[in-house]
């Protein structure tokens, strides 16, 4: 017997169920009722659910061991709380590189978000994924428990050690000096809460289908940022679109995209019923362009 793929109804009202499940009420016995009364049976829900979920089993992109990289885990002290995070750097630069903090989703520093910072590197940045995690003791191998401690997580705390890191790739002088980030989801809400905090300390941010703060907030950046959202993705549409009018009216360098008739995490190659690859290739293409351009320069 063969796997009959969803329609497309039923594979957009999936994908509703499970965001409502990751980024609202993180309750898994909801989350099997509604996707059993969908499909028809618990069998084909779970099907279902794994098919939108991020597999940590999946391939990377990038190879962990790739030669042409240095690979480095920390852990230390950041603002008064346990840190941590996953660095990688080009071995071969001949030239001074622009650092890139990497802001993982709402399942903490994963796989696929080491795997993320690696592409960085290999596009010519020193990549810094903190796992903001750390002072609850780090992210667990359990998505499930990775979204609680996100949902109690210290927020104004993981915005100073951010921003602590920051500082130190800022004054490390075989870099450029100039700091962005890119996050995504969780981590693309948090790339816009940062370019609030940080003021002109961030050269430039990329946030990738992130809720957005409210509009007032929009005076106080300084950063050039650049907005990737999906077109399906109603949820974060409705946050984005006053924030990227907000940004405008105050005259703050923005450059958004939305990208019809994909859903949210578009980017995660983990996520094999999400993941578009012509949308994720045309921002990362985008995204890299916009950070060289920013940091390249000392």
């Amino acid at each position: 017997m063969t796997d009959i793929p969803p329609t497309d109804a039923l594979h957009d009202r999936a994908v509703r169920i499970y965001d409502a499940f990751t980024h609202e009420h993180h309750d898994r016995r909801t989350l099997l009722r509604q996707m059993t009364a969908l499909a028809g049976s618990a069998a084909a829900a779970e099907a279902l659910i794994l098919g939108i979920a991020a597999s940590p089993a999946a391939a990377a992109i990038t190879d962990p061991h790739d030669a042409r990289l240095r690979i480095d885990r920390r852990e230390g002290m950041e603002a008064g709380a346990r840190s941590a995070a996953y660095i990688a750097t080009p071995k071969a630069s001949r030239k001074r590189l622009g650092t890139v903090l990497v802001i993982h989703e709402n399942r903490g520093l994963t796989p696929h978000i080491e795997d993320v910072a690696r592409r960085l590197a290999l596009s010519g940045f020193h990549a810094i994924a903190p796992d903001l995690l750390a002072p609850q003791g780090g992210t667990p191998p359990d998505e499930d428990k990775a979204r609680t401690l996100i949902g109690s997580l210290d927020y104004d705390l993981a915005l100073k050690q951010a921003q602590a890191m920051m500082a130190h790739a800022a004054a490390d002088r075989s870099g450029t000096g100039k700091v962005g980030v890119v996050g995504f989801c969780w981590g693309g809400a948090f790339v816009n809460r940062l370019a609030v905090a940080a003021g002109p300390a961030l050269a430039a941010g990329v946030a990738y289908y992130g809720p957005a703060p409210d509009p007032s907030e929009a005076v106080k950046v300084r950063a050039p940022l650049m907005l990737h959202y999906a077109g399906k993705d109603a949820r974060v549409n409705a946050t984005g679109e006053p924030w990227v009018a907000a940004l405008k009216a105050a005259g703050r360098p923005v450059e958004a995209f939305t990208y019809p008739g994909v859903d949210h995490a578009f980017n995660n190659d983990s996520a094999a019923a999400r993941y578009d690859a012509a949308a994720a290739g045309q921002a990362w293409d985008r995204t890299t362009r916009f950070l060289h351009r920013y940091l390249d320069r000392a």
